[in-house]
C-alpha cells in the first residue's frame, strides 16, 4: 500500500448518530468508507451523501449485526470488493430503560449481541490480517457507562462495561504489533439513542451536559489516529469518570437511579436534536471547501 493512502475505514451503526458523524470525519479526512447498518435505504442515502460532499469511495453493506452470521457476511463482502480494511470501528449499539424485570428478555439478549457479540465477531474476523501486516488501528464505542452500574440501565451499562474492559485488555495484548486500540467512552450525546431507549423526559437528558455527536466524532477521530487507548470527551465526563472512581459502587447505583429517573415533561428543556442541529448550523457558518480527493 501506497504510505500516503488514508487507511480505509468500516464502521458499523453509520446511518445515525455517533456512528454517522464518525462516517464523516473520516471521510473529512479523505478516508475511504465501508458504512454498515440495517436499513438499505438510508445507509445508501448517507452513501451518496458522504461520497458527494467529500469525495470519497463509500461502500454501504446493510446487514442487522444481530445475526449470528453477520460479521462473516460482511467480510465475505469487503473480500469480494477487493477492499483492505485497516481502521475498523465498532460502534453500533442500542439501549432500554426500565426495570430489568420488565423489560422482554428478547430486548436484553437483542442489546448484547448488538452492544457485545457484534463487536468482538468483527475483530475477530478483521484484526489477524492487520496484524499480518503489522498496521491498523481499532475504535470501540463503550459509554462511561461502563466505569460504573446503572440502575433503569442495568444491561446497558453492564455491555459498555464489557467493553472497556475488553478494549482495555485487548489493547496491551496488542503493544508492539503495530495495532492500536481506541476505546471511546462518551456521556450523553444528543442522538436517537433518546427516543430510542425511551429516555426523553429523564434528567439524564433534560438536565445533564449533553454533547453533540459531531464533538464526540472529532475526538474519537483525533484520539485513534493518535494512538490513544481512552478517550473520553468533554471535561464534565472526565470529572464525572474520576469522581466516580472514588465512590463506593453502591453510591454511584443511586445517582445514576436519579439521573435517569423521569422528570415532568411539561418541563422539558430541550427537543431531541436541538444541540445537533446547533452544532451543525456553526460547523456550515465556519465551514472551509473540502477539496475533492
Amino acid at each position: 500500500m501506497n504510505p500516503n493512502t488514508k487507511e480505509t475505514v468500516l464502521i458499523t451503526g453509520a446511518s445515525s448518530g455517533i456512528g454517522y458523524e464518525l462516517a464523516r470525519e473520516f471521510a473529512k479526512h479523505g478516508h475511504n468508507l465501508v458504512i454498515v447498518a440495517p436499513v438499505e435505504p438510508e445507509l445508501r442515502d448517507v452513501a451518496s451523501r458522504l461520497s458527494a460532499e467529500y469525495g470519497v469511495h463509500v461502500k454501504p453493506i446493510a446487514e442487522d449485526l444481530r445475526r449470528e452470521s453477520a460479521a462473516d457476511d460482511i467480510f465475505a463482502q469487503v473480500a469480494a470488493s477487493g477492499l483492505s480494511v485497516q481502521i475498523l470501528v465498532n460502534n453500533a449499539g442500542l439501549g432500554h430503560r426500565g426495570q430489568f424485570w420488565e423489560i422482554p428478555l428478547e430486548d436484553d439478549i437483542s442489546m448484547i449481541r448488538l452492544n457485545i457479540e457484534a463487536g468482538v465477531r468483527l475483530t475477530k474476523r478483521f484484526l489477524p490480517a492487520m496484524l499480518s501486516h503489522k498496521r491498523g488501528r481499532i475504535l470501540n464505542t463503550a459509554s462511561i457507562a461502563g466505569f460504573e452500574p446503572g440502575p433503569l440501565l442495568s444491561v446497558y451499562h453492564a455491555t459498555k462495561a464489557f467493553m472497556l474492559s475488553w478494549s482495555e485488555a485487548l489493547a496491551t495484548e496488542l503493544e508492539d504489533t503495530g495495532v492500536t486500540l481506541t476505546v471511546l467512552c462518551p456521556g450523553p450525546v444528543d442522538t436517537e439513542f433518546f427516543e430510542k431507549a425511551g429516555m426523553v423526559d429523564t434528567h439524564a437528558f433534560q438536565d445533564a451536559r449533553v454533547m453533540a455527536p459531531q464533538e464526540v466524532a472529532a475526538a474519537a477521530y483525533k484520539s485513534v489516529m493518535a494512538g490513544e487507548r481512552v478517550v473520553v470527551p468533554g471535561l464534565a465526563n472526565k470529572v464525572k469518570v474520576l469522581g466516580h472512581r472514588l465512590m463506593p459502587e453502591s453510591a454511584q447505583a443511586k445517582l445514576n437511579a436519579k439521573l435517569y429517573a423521569e422528570t415532568d415533561p411539561a418541563s422539558r428543556k430541550r427537543q431531541p436534536g436541538e444541540i445537533a442541529s446547533h452544532a451543525e448550523a456553526e460547523s456550515e457558518e465556519h465551514a472551509e471547501p473540502v477539496a475533492k480527493r
